[in-house]
Order: C-alpha cells, then structure tokens, then sequence
C-alpha cells in the first residue's frame, strides 16, 4: 500500500477555499472571531445568532469590509425544527454547509442547590441540545449530497474541570465532549470528521471589570502567564477545520495557555 501521499502544499493546509461554514453563536465573542478567521481562510461564512442582532451585522460587516462573503441568519437552535430550518436556509442555493462550529452556549452563574430545573434546562438547550441538532441535520445535508464535512463542538475546560456556580454550563460542556466523541465515531464512515475546543479563560471587553478575582487567580497560575484570546481559539478552529487535520477526529484541542497540567496538590 503506497502511503506516501504527501497532501496538500504548505501554503494550502489551512486553505478552507470552496467551503461553507455556519458558525453558530457568532454574534459574540469568540463566535465572530472564529467566524471571520474562517472567513479569512477563504469560507464563505454563515453568521447565526438568536438574539444579538446587532452582533451579527457586526461580525458580518467586518468579514465583508476585509473581502470576504458572510450570511446572517438567525434562528432558535434549542430545538429540532429550529437547526432544521436554519440547515435548509444555509443551504437554500443548493450548496451544503460542509464546515460547522457548534459555538452557541449560555453561561450564567447560580449556585447548584439554588439552581432551579428551568435554569439547569436553559443552559442545556442552549449549549448542547443545539449541537445536537444542528449536527443532525448538517449531516443529514451532507449525506444527501454525497459529500464529507468537518464538523467542530466549542467545549471548555470546565467539562471536565468544572468551576463553582457553572453545574449547567460544565454538564452541558462535558456532554459536548461525549457528543464529539460520539459523532466522530458514527460519521467517519461518512467522511466527516468531528473534534472539539476547549478554551480556557478568554479574555473579552470587561472582563478584568467584572471578574478581578478570577483573572488575578489565573494571571498567576497560568504557565504562559497571560488570559486567552478569541483569536486563540479561532487558530485551532481552523486548524480542525482544515486540511491540515484531516486525519484528526474524535480529539479535544485544549487551549487553555497550559493551565490543565497544573498540579492540583
């Protein structure tokens, strides 16, 4: 068997030229940064967002100012027949998405014995029930146009390091791991491949503000000293994405600056 194929050029392993890509979640954040860098790689870029119309517009306007080509399309991703018609609205000309990011999440703080079921299925529904879904039915797409994809779950740290007062948000991100997992295992046949991000602590307009306590805490005992940045988790989007992995599946890329391999003891 002759396995010496060396893939693609230098220059084109982090190429996405010719893809689609829906980022959902895309209005904030590290949503929009993941979705212009896609951009920038050459996709043209789907920007979905629920709420933050005005996000959206912004994300969009910037990839289009830099040349790219983006789409906004809102819609409520907690249910099936919502991803659906976000998935046929992708793909109303014909052409599959065929790069997805399961970015969209909530996370709110509350205590796990005040927490009430509402709260804990919110969380879900958002984070991981709309990853569900939306891959359900990107893959669906995909199998109906006999083509293979990628497919990247934006998880975090907490899913397997929970913080206090996050129970919904480290569960729902701990099932997305499991649900990377699974779908790397059961698509591959297909020729999709599915793998996660975890990011650590990124930093975000007022967030030295907001939380002084927690980045102080992490300042110190990050081993690369400094918070996350969006484009951080962007890069290994991307790279997941991209030709340059396309024998990694079913990983979980952590971008945490080295904080996972501090010593607990």
């Amino acid at each position: 068997m002759d396995n010496d194929d060396d893939g693609p050029a230098i220059g084109d392993l982090l190429r996405l030229d010719g893809k689609r890509a829906l980022v959902t979640g895309a209005s904030g954040n590290i949503g929009s940064r993941i979705a212009r860098r896609l951009a920038e790689a050459g996709a043209d870029v789907v920007v979905h967002y629920r709420n933050d119309a005005e996000g959206a517009e912004r994300t969009a306007g910037l990839i289009s100012d830099a040349g790219g080509t983006a789409t906004i399309l809102r819609a409520d991703l907690s249910t099936e027949a919502g991803a659906g018609v976000l998935l046929d609205a992708v793909s109303a000309d014909g052409i599959a998405a065929d790069c997805i990011v399961n970015n969209a999440a909530l996370q709110p703080v509350a205590p796990l014995a005040a927490m009430t079921g509402g709260e804990w299925r919110q969380v879900l529904a958002a984070t991981l029930d709309s990853a569900f879904y939306v891959t359900q039915a990107a893959v669906g797409r995909l199998r109906d146009a006999g083509i293979g994809g990628a497919i990247v779950n934006v998880a975090s740290i907490e899913g397997v390091d929970p913080a206090a007062g996050h129970a919904h948000y480290s569960a729902a991100k701990a099932g997305l791991l499991s649900l990377t997992r699974s779908s790397a295992l059961e698509y591959g046949p297909d020729g999709i491949r599915c793998n996660a991000v975890s990011p650590g602590l990124i930093d975000r307009d007022g967030l030295r503000d907001d939380w002084p306590d927690g980045v102080a805490r992490w300042l110190d005992r990050a081993p690369l000293g400094r918070t996350g940045r969006a484009a951080d988790v962007a890069d290994a989007v991307l790279f997941l994405l991209s030709p340059a992995a396309s024998f990694v599946s079913g990983t979980n890329l952590i971008v945490d600056g080295g904080m996972s391999v501090r010593p607990r003891w």
